[in-house]
């Protein structure tokens, strides 16, 4: 690329960044927690059109993606799901199309007593923009829109289709992702900036989310010994779950990309709820769970290993033997992907391009990671045959209290965005 263009590109980022981060503050600011997206969404549209792209805005509908691979099941219905993609159509399209890819909600706050200010009210104390989302991932989402921008305050376009993608559902099953591969929305490569510290995921486990339901026997606490208690009988369940995780997580287990990683492999007992008076012995319990696996890993064979662990636990309970432990799966239903193992020409003309335009910005080489997380990135990935670069700022405390995301990352994070678009898709004089 011209040295002139590339500082033109550069330095409109460093222009517009006061704006920009304004801008990630007012969208940090609207609570997007699942089935609320709403409002935000309604910002991303309007930033959109004000920037003359095509907006389409639509509901999305189980009906239409249940058959789909990677299709993650559900609890209660989409009636509040709305997506956004905003589309840069190229005059030339002499270059190749793009995908930027980026989710809108954001996970439950917590307790508000445990948060420095109110999540929602975002603030900044020095490099550091504090909020729920303001890293996982708002400060990706308004890159993307920004790095356009400077794009045209160079005085040029992609000479390519680029799709600005705004999806609902990341952090529970990614049917947000795949509703706009069921709308037809394809590119060469995909890029994601969720908030990894400027690194590039090679790779990326998948996830499922089940539920385990217990029954019990009530009685009152008296003679809770004639009785079952369907809380209790969760302990060696939940013991045995943990044992299949450590079996996962054995060296001969590991996929190549984890090898370096002691634990790639987490379980998770995310909730627990049970009984019906203090003084019963409790009749019923549930208890959430989400484990990982590997990329490559067959789903329906990890679910049956899952059951089997349940089973064989409940057969060493007295009253679970003949009272079966039920298995519900809803939210994430999600394989892994390895970037570092897709084939193809467009793969390894992503990844040099990225990381041409990294050094270009940051004066350092690429680093490459796998990560013990999922993203959207998977249905790109094994459902379109779609390189997809996971690549963003750095964040810290993302799903905790004081999520917070460094400025001076998303400043960097957004110029080589901008970067990688020149030099991917080309460009064309306005």
């Amino acid at each position: 690329m011209d040295n002139d263009i590339q500082s033109k590109i550069l330095s409109a980022v460093e222009k517009r960044f006061d704006e920009q981060t304004d801008f990630l503050c007012e969208l940090t600011s609207h609570p997007s927690t699942r089935g609320n997206e709403q409002s935000a969404q309604d910002l991303m549209a309007r930033a959109m059109a004000e920037r003359g792209y095509e907006v389409d805005r639509w509901q999305v509908d189980v009906k239409d993606i249940e058959h789909l691979p990677g299709f993650s099941p559900v609890i209660g219905n989409y009636d509040d799901a709305v997506n956004v993609v905003g589309t840069h159509s190229s005059s030339s399209r002499k270059g190749r199309s793009l995908i930027l890819n980026g989710h809108i909600d954001v996970v439950p706050e917590g307790p508000l007593e445990m948060w420095e200010r109110p999540p929602y009210e975002p603030w900044k104390d020095g490099d550091w923009l504090y909020g729920r989302g303001a890293g996982d991932m708002k400060a990706g989402l308004v890159a993307n829109l920004y790095a356009l921008d400077a794009i045209r305050d160079a005085g040029f376009a992609p000479a390519a289709d680029v799709f600005v993608q705004s999806v609902v559902e990341e952090e529970c099953t990614g049917n947000g992702a795949l509703a706009c591969l069921q709308r037809g929305y394809r590119a060469d490569a995909a890029l994601i900036p969720e908030p990894f510290a400027e690194t590039l995921t090679i790779a990326q486990i998948g996830v499922i989310w089940f539920q385990v339901h217990l029954k019990g026997l009530p009685v009152h606490v008296l003679e809770a010994g004639s009785g079952s208690n369907a809380i209790e009988a969760s302990i060696p369940l939940i013991a045995a779950l943990h044992e299949l995780e450590a079996r996962w997580n054995r060296p001969e287990k590991k996929h190549a990309c984890y090898c370096g990683i002691d634990h790639p492999i987490n379980l998770n007992i995310g909730k627990i709820q049970g009984g019906d008076w203090t003084s019963s012995v409790p009749a019923w319990c549930c208890f959430d769970v989400r484990i990982a696996i590997y990329p490559g890993q067959d789903i329906n064979e990890a679910k049956a290993e899952i059951e089997a662990v349940l089973n064989e636990a409940a057969n060493k309970h007295p009253f679970l033997k003949k009272n079966r432990p039920e298995i519900t799966y809803h939210g994430f239903l999600a394989e892994g992907y390895a970037l570092a193992e897709h084939q193809g020409e467009a793969a390894g003309a992503a990844i040099a391009t990225l990381e041409d335009v990294h050094k270009q910005v940051t004066g350092t080489d690429l680093e490459k990671i796998a990560v013990t997380a999922t993203t959207d990135a998977r249905f790109f990935g094994l459902y379109m045959d779609t390189p997809a670069l996971v690549y963003g700022p750095k964040a810290e405390a993302i799903h905790g209290f004081n999520e917070r995301v460094d400025l001076q990352s998303v400043r960097r994070n957004t110029q080589t965005i901008a970067m990688f678009i020149a030099q991917w898709c080309g460009l064309e004089k306005l």
